[in-house]
């Protein structure tokens, strides 16, 4: 079955459920794990705007079911140019599999017709299939009426952004997770002068954590300024 696949995804061993920050999207998890454990919904349609971490809801989905002894399959379709719809050829057989920024496929045809037959596939066996995307399945632009009418069926959920008070919390999470401390006035600080979406935060947690170490410093707003003054000088 394996071989028929010519990509391996990238699995990010540290994007689990345990590692994501909920905030307002603690049903969309509770959804998520259900489906993959078989006790909820077969097929999910997960949509939100970049940044808010589909990504990693993907990756946590194919992390649990490895634990869970069942073959998975991750795929970011926004990566890089589409593929050969060739590499739809044996995922029928795969238990989970996850699709990435599915939009991508949208006025491709045959990305179209090569998924709705895998659609077909994959669900006559029972498997499970998520999917992430900007927008509602409605508003891709898929131009195949019987694909469109598929990534209706199931269970449709919108991620729900993060306050300010939700960053600074994921913000403190995250660095906890990392082994290291942020206060709150720091994390108020980022926001205030970085980007908020959760891959550059993370990003910038990373980059502060080496940073600090370095140093040798604890991570004051006046280290922080510097960091990222230099940053932007760089």
């Amino acid at each position: 079955m394996a071989e028929q696949l010519p990509l391996h995804f990238e699995f990010r061993v540290n994007q689990t459920f345990n590692d994501f920050f909920t905030g307002a999207n603690q049903e969309i998890v509770t959804h998520l794990q259900q489906c993959i454990a078989g006790l909820g919904e077969q097929q999910i349609f997960l949509w939100g705007k970049p940044g808010q971490g589909k990504t990693h809801l993907l990756q946590a989905c194919c992390h649990q079911a490895q634990h869970q002894n069942l073959s998975s399959f991750y795929f970011d379709l926004a990566k890089a140019a589409l593929p050969d719809p060739f590499i739809l050829n044996g995922l029928d057989e795969y238990d989970v599999v996850c699709f990435d920024n599915i939009q991508c496929i949208a006025g491709n045809r045959a990305w179209e017709l090569a998924f709705f037959n895998f659609f077909n596939q994959h669900r006559e066996r029972g498997h499970k299939l998520i999917v992430s995307a900007s927008s509602a399945p409605n508003d891709m632009g898929i131009q195949l009426p019987d694909l469109r009418t598929r990534l209706n069926w199931g269970l449709t959920l919108k991620i729900q952004p993060l306050t300010e008070a939700d960053c600074i919390s994921a913000l403190i999470f995250k660095a906890d997770q990392m082994g290291f401390e942020i206060a709150p006035q720091t994390g108020r600080f980022l926001l205030t002068h970085y980007n908020r979406d959760l891959a550059s935060l993370w990003n910038l947690l990373e980059k502060l954590d080496k940073a600090s170490l370095a140093a040798k410093r604890k991570l004051t707003i006046p280290f922080l300024k510097k960091i990222l003054d230099e940053e932007s000088d760089g």
